[in-house]
């Protein structure tokens, strides 16, 4: 069952939703790549681990020389009070928190730890930003936090978190230090901030008293790595702006001229008349205004079809009437008469009336079935001019009343080649020489002769009876239209014979034309039929 063309789709269609969801997700994938700043981040974290690591050797340096004391036997080890001291002043001006540990593993120094005036140890703590109050960038950062949780990366760092002792189980870091290993290591808090640390070992003439541990939060690399998305973000909105805008542009162009097309065939299938209002869509330099001239076109060819069958019905209609008519009458008049030979005479009517509508019923039912067969017959190359000397031969052994001669030239220079059914193109060139043997009288004349040029072979059939009256050369070739020798029995020709060729010829995308061969004097001398048709 056919579709309405008023299939109600919403306020968008089908196809623009198609069109809005590719641009879309092109744009989504590429967005979701230029937020994945793997590479990026890792170079911010690695300079900054390069900072920390050159600090750290600032600072063991300078607790190296200053703060130290000896033990003896050659020996030194760091001195507490003078190591927490400057550790706190070195770290001061970086930011960064520096933790000293002994060759022991035991804590000697935080710089977020000071010792009060009772003994006991104070923390330092970093105090959260202040809250601006601002609703957008509270609900941005919100859901920029859960679109970045969905980004690989981070996930697979350790967490970090401080240990219960302060030893060395925490950081492993640390162990390496003491042996003479600077290591840098990387953790994550639980609400997803990076954390970098290194460890550099403390050294006196070569020898390691100790181990400076400097941590740092990566808010700098967060900072970075977030404005950056935050820009890719903005112009993700305004790119995704720019194509929905641009994609419902495209669709527009695209839909609605394809609904009023749509909507116009719907129109040419329900109404019970003759549509005229099709879309004006030829100033479209597209394929849909192909389209709509190419509809237009099928439109114009269904009503011709549509027309050319209603002619024919009521041509087949008036010729079949005729026979019937005189076959009416002469049925009731037989009826009435008691003298045989009257009768007889009667019957022979009826008789030829009765052939005249078998043989006009036979001619019908293969015009009509004649377009259907040109789209289904195989075309081969056929040689046209060895076509027409087999026809030539099989004429001139074939025994007729009229003994008119044929002669047939051939102007070609190499082979006159076309793509044809054979079958199709000697009923066509039977039915010329079929008329010119009608219109010869004995002992005359029939001219047969092959020409070739770029395009097209000509075959001309010329013949030199009467001719063709001047009224009747725009419509011989209509259906049932005959013009016949006055000698030949009435109704012996349906007349769909030239009729059936012009069919045949243009269904080969030639042209098949019919005029009167004129003496030095302008009298007609015969008749000539031209038929050409495209080379091979």
């Amino acid at each position: 069952m056919a579709r309405s063309s008023h299939a109600s789709y919403g306020h968008i269609s089908p196809l623009t939703r198609r069109i809005l969801s590719i641009n879309i997700l092109a744009l989504v994938i590429l967005a979701a790549g230029l937020l994945y700043l793997n590479r990026y981040e890792e170079n911010l974290i690695s300079a900054e681990l390069k900072v920390l690591r050159t600090q750290g050797k600032i600072f063991a340096g300078a607790l190296g020389q200053g703060a130290w004391r000896d033990r003896g036997n050659s020996d030194s080890e760091i001195y507490q009070a003078d190591a927490g001291q400057m550790l706190r002043r070195l770290v001061s001006v970086t930011g960064v928190r520096g933790r000293l540990f002994g060759t022991d593993g035991s804590l000697i120094a935080d710089s977020r730890r000071l010792m009060g005036s009772d003994g006991g140890l104070i923390e330092i703590s970093e105090l959260p930003p202040p809250n601006d109050h601002n609703v957008f960038r509270s609900f941005a950062e919100t859901y920029y936090e859960k679109l970045v949780s969905l980004l690989p990366g981070r996930r697979d760092l350790p967490r970090y978190s401080e240990p219960f002792d302060d030893g060395l189980g925490g950081y492993p870091e640390v162990r390496h230090a003491l042996v003479g290993e600077h290591r840098d290591a990387l953790r994550v808090v639980m609400n997803g901030r990076l954390v970098l640390t290194t460890a550099v070992p403390v050294q006196r003439f070569k020898k390691i008293i100790g181990v400076v541990l400097l941590s740092a939060f990566g808010n700098k690399i967060d900072e970075a790595v977030r404005e950056v998305r935050f820009d890719i973000i903005k112009v993700f909105g305004a790119s995704l702006t720019v194509t929905v805008l641009l994609s419902f542009y495209l669709a527009g162009t695209i839909v609605r001229p394809l609904r009023r097309l749509a909507k116009a065939a719907y129109r040419v299938r329900v109404s019970p008349g003759r549509v005229q209002s099709k879309p004006d869509l030829h100033r479209r330099n597209d394929e849909i205004g192909d389209l709509a001239d190419e509809l237009n076109a099928m439109t114009e060819a269904l009503w011709a079809r549509l027309d050319a069958i209603e002619s024919f019905a009521a041509d087949v209609s008036h010729e079949i009437k005729n026979p019937l008519t005189s076959l009416r009458s002469a049925v009731e008049t037989a009826l009435r008469l008691e003298d045989s030979a009257q009768q007889k005479k009667l019957m022979a009517i009826i008789q030829v009336d009765v052939q005249r509508l078998d043989r006009l019923i036979t001619d019908v039912a293969a015009a009509s079935r004649l377009d259907t067969e040109l789209s289904r017959e195989e075309r081969t190359r056929l040689n046209l001019e060895k076509l027409l000397q087999a026809l030539i031969t099989v004429h001139e052994t074939t025994s007729r009343t009229n003994k008119a001669t044929l002669k047939f030239t051939s102007l070609v220079e190499g082979d006159a080649y076309v793509f044809g059914d054979e079958g199709r193109l000697v009923q066509v060139f039977q039915n010329l020489l079929n008329n010119a043997f009608s219109f010869t009288p004995k002992n005359g004349l029939i001219e047969i002769y092959v020409e070739l040029d770029t395009d097209w072979v000509t075959v001309c059939v010329q013949d030199n009876g009467r001719g063709i009256p001047s009224s009747s050369l725009s419509r011989i070739f209509d259906r049932f239209y005959s013009e016949r020798p006055v000698s030949e029995r009435f109704g012996a020709h349906s007349g769909l014979g030239l009729s059936i060729s012009r069919q045949i010829v243009e269904a080969h995308g030639g042209v098949i034309k019919a005029e009167n061969s004129l003496s030095a004097s302008r009298e007609i001398i015969g008749a000539r039929f031209i038929v050409c048709l495209p080379r091979a």
